[in-house]
């Protein structure tokens, strides 16, 4: 791993880190607001609707004007998001400063075309596996944290300690990327104005494989965060856990999928390509997927958990990989934040109408994410059959 891949990777960690704190968090935090479980899940896609306008923004801009001024500014802006969220005097006031953290915190995009400049497209699923690594060292690390650190029988103070950790969180990012970075923008882009997002959106839509990959990412994430939105209030109801237990779960889910991106996706991709890969990681989704209310015991919740980390980290670094292999330097951050904006995008629509299922019936967000992420199958059966074409040209 070369040492700009490394401080970048330390940058995802920090700033991860930080959001996913919060997470394990959300279900009591808004109760503490008598929010409904519509209303929970809407803290969920607070956050993303922010990403999505976020995940256009950034992205262009860092075609324009290079990664390391843009992950240095949203980073700390993020910072100062969290700050407010953790004086939020009303739900609707929590829910618009989410909007906001979202918007800065946007940049998923901006850093895989980071790792796209510094990278050969041969190695590219790898160090976005990296990418998938570090993003999960921060996700395991953040929810244990936010567990630990809040009290929830304090009522709304009692969520502040962990709120402020994650700003301290992504103050570091901020002050690691002005300290550590260095611009990685290739000089070509830097002399191209960055295309228009009309421009990215016809790309994606004349390329195949790429709609493909737009496809399978947006509904398999949409099943994910759902997941992420009900796991707190599903297990509160059926075991009675608290903050604490979410969050010790969550810490074996992002050790789950650290282990996968840093030791199993390398090797999986040199023997099988991504394509089939992916197939395999949306397989493990449904499994994870479906077993839950049939299981109903803490112990399975838990490992089942785990193994929905396991598909996503499976299926998504190589989604990603895939449609970086296929763009041009010079539409990296365009083409990469329009994939994470459609990324949020599934993240807004999905988490709260899971909510709203979750209200009719507990077990029915679970059965429905089988149900969606299965019509994906027939999907990536289309990836796997246009790389193979494109390998024997």
């Amino acid at each position: 791993m070369n040492r700009a891949l490394a401080l970048l990777l330390v940058t995802v960690f920090l700033n991860i880190a930080g959001f996913s704190l919060i997470l394990p968090l959300l279900p009591f935090y808004g109760k503490a607001f008598g929010a409904s479980s519509f209303e929970v899940a809407s803290l969920f896609a607070a956050y993303s609707f922010g990403s999505v306008f976020g995940e256009i923004f950034w992205g262009r801009r860092s075609d324009e004007m290079g990664r390391k001024p843009i992950l240095v500014m949203t980073t700390a802006c993020a910072a100062v998001s969290y700050v407010a969220f953790a004086f939020a005097s009303s739900l609707a006031m929590a829910i618009v400063i989410r909007i906001i953290s979202g918007f800065f915190s946007g940049t998923f995009g901006v850093v895989q075309g980071t790792i796209a400049d510094i990278t050969p497209p041969a190695e590219r699923a790898r160090n976005m596996g990296y990418f998938g690594a570090s993003f999960n060292l921060g996700f395991a690390t953040g929810p244990a944290i936010g567990g630990l650190l809040a009290t929830p029988g304090a009522g709304l103070p009692g969520f502040r300690a962990p709120i402020l950790a994650a700003a301290v969180l992504a103050a570091t990012a901020s002050v690691w990327a002005v300290l550590a970075l260095a611009e990685t923008r290739p000089q070509v882009a830097a002399k191209r104005a960055a295309i228009s997002y009309a421009e990215a959106f016809r790309y994606v839509g004349a390329h195949p494989l790429i709609l493909r990959l737009f496809l399978i990412a947006f509904c398999g994430i949409a099943a994910f965060a759902s997941m992420e939105a009900v796991f707190g209030m599903w297990t509160e109801r059926n075991f009675g856990w608290s903050t604490r237990e979410v969050g010790l779960t969550f810490l074996l889910v992002g050790g789950a999928g650290l282990f996968v991106q840093s030791f199993l996706i390398a090797p999986l991709v040199a023997r099988h390509g991504e394509a089939r890969v992916i197939v395999a990681g949306l397989v493990i989704l449904i499994v994870a997927t479906l077993l839950p209310p049939l299981l109903r015991l803490p112990q399975a919740s838990v490992l089942l958990m785990a193994m929905l980390m396991v598909g996503h980290s499976l299926t998504f670094p190589n989604a990603g990989a895939l449609v970086s292999r296929s763009t041009p330097p010079d539409r990296q951050g365009s083409v990469m934040g329009l994939n994470m904006a459609s990324n949020a995008a599934s993240r807004i629509v999905a988490p709260p109408l899971f909510g709203w299922v979750f209200g009719l019936n507990a077990d029915a967000p679970y059965l429905l994410c089988a149900l969606l992420i299965a019509t994906m199958l027939p999907v990536a059966w289309g990836v796997v059959s246009i790389r193979d074409r494109e390998a024997v040209r």
